[in-house]
């Protein structure tokens, strides 16, 4: 399948700078002069298309010992956020799409998911635990207001009273705020957002079409007003980037009403190693190879480390400090343990199989 020529540089409203093939790719595009753009002519802006899809699970698991939770679903693939950084983008290789500009402007939306999920959950062999929502891809982003998937789920799970969790970067969580604080007061839930600068310049380069960041504390400000528990993410910490921030963001969050915090330190697997090199390269040319520097320095030489027990924190000197920078900034501020109040599993009611006749009683 092939990918749309790379631009030259920057395009407004998009985080990926270039739309290079995926590692699993076999057609590769090359760009040639066709007379009708002159040099130095920015690109045309792709335009987002949705391919609407019937999932047969949408039920993830992991068993990875860095994660709170065991399970998760994610309501689509790609998101129309354009995070730089985001460490999900190599999952588009496996579409034979690229993690660049395709992973952003080519979305596939599981409109059957909730369906799925209801069969998943009525197994006699399913065990409830919390779902995480949030984890791959963004759960609100932009299409969620038109396909209402994440809407669905959270329906599904209200229902049967599934415990689940909620991570985003937009402020459309707020619409459904009529869910979750009756879930809220019975346990079955927790949001939080993922907030990496309070900078609205810095954030329209690193996560163009995710919410600005004081709507995110806006939201967190709602959530929290509801009664829901509500934390928040500084993820990614970029060295030389957005680093400086930590405290800002922890203390803006924990002033909305945030009660947990948590950070992860930069992410490259795969093919975001290069896109997140032509990201600074287009953005912060002077600082591109310091901030490299610093990412190698804190993944033991390379540009990643994908080790459990490392891959969110690092190693070295960079990652130690602002892992002590984090910890006196939470204790500062008073907040709790992010794992304190576990979700209630025991009022998980197995939902019934949809029967096309009509019940007796």
């Amino acid at each position: 399948m092939m990918s749309d020529n790379p631009p030259s540089k920057a395009t407004k409203g998009r985080g990926a700078v270039a739309n290079t093939a995926g590692r699993y790719a076999r057609t590769v595009h090359q760009a040639e002069d066709d007379g009708w753009f002159q040099d130095g002519e920015p690109a045309p802006n792709p335009r987002t298309t949705v391919t609407e899809e019937r999932a047969r699970s949408v039920l993830s698991r992991n068993d990875s010992p860095d994660l709170p939770f065991d399970r998760s679903v994610n309501a689509y693939r790609g998101c129309e956020h354009g995070c730089s950084y985001c460490f999900a983008r190599p999952s588009h290789s496996y579409l034979e799409l690229s993690p660049g500009l395709d992973f952003e402007t080519k979305l596939f939306a599981k409109t059957n998911a909730a369906e799925v999920l209801r069969a998943e959950l009525a197994k006699p062999s399913y065990r409830c635990a919390p779902i995480a929502m949030g984890t791959n891809t963004d759960p609100y982003q932009p299409v969620e207001r038109r396909y209402r998937i994440t809407r669905d789920i959270i329906e599904l799970l209200a229902e049967t009273r599934h415990p689940f969790t909620l991570l985003t970067k937009n402020a459309l969580i707020e619409r459904d705020l009529d869910l979750l604080a009756p879930l809220a007061r019975e346990g079955l839930v927790s949001a939080a957002l993922s907030v990496t600068t309070l900078d609205n310049h810095l954030a329209a380069k690193l996560e163009p079409r995710a919410s600005a960041p004081h709507r995110r504390i806006a939201a967190i400000r709602r959530l929290a007003e509801a009664g829901i528990p509500t934390g928040v993410m500084f993820a990614p910490v970029i060295p030389a980037v957005n680093d400086h921030e930590l405290e800002a963001v922890l203390e803006a969050a924990r002033e909305a009403g945030a009660t947990r915090a948590g950070f992860v330190l930069l992410r490259l697997p795969h093919e975001l190693k290069q896109h997140f090199r032509d990201w600074l390269d287009a953005h912060v040319p002077e600082r591109a190879g310091h901030v490299m520097s610093l990412v190698r320095q804190s993944r033991g030489g390379r540009d990643y480390d994908a080790t459990f027990g490392q891959r969110q924190r690092g190693t070295g000197a960079w990652a130690q400090l602002v892992e002590s920078r984090f910890k006196l900034a939470w204790r500062r501020l008073g907040y709790s343990e992010w794992r304190s109040k576990p979700l209630d599993c025991s009022r998980f009611m197995p939902p019934r199989p949809r029967s096309p006749q009509a019940e007796l009683f």
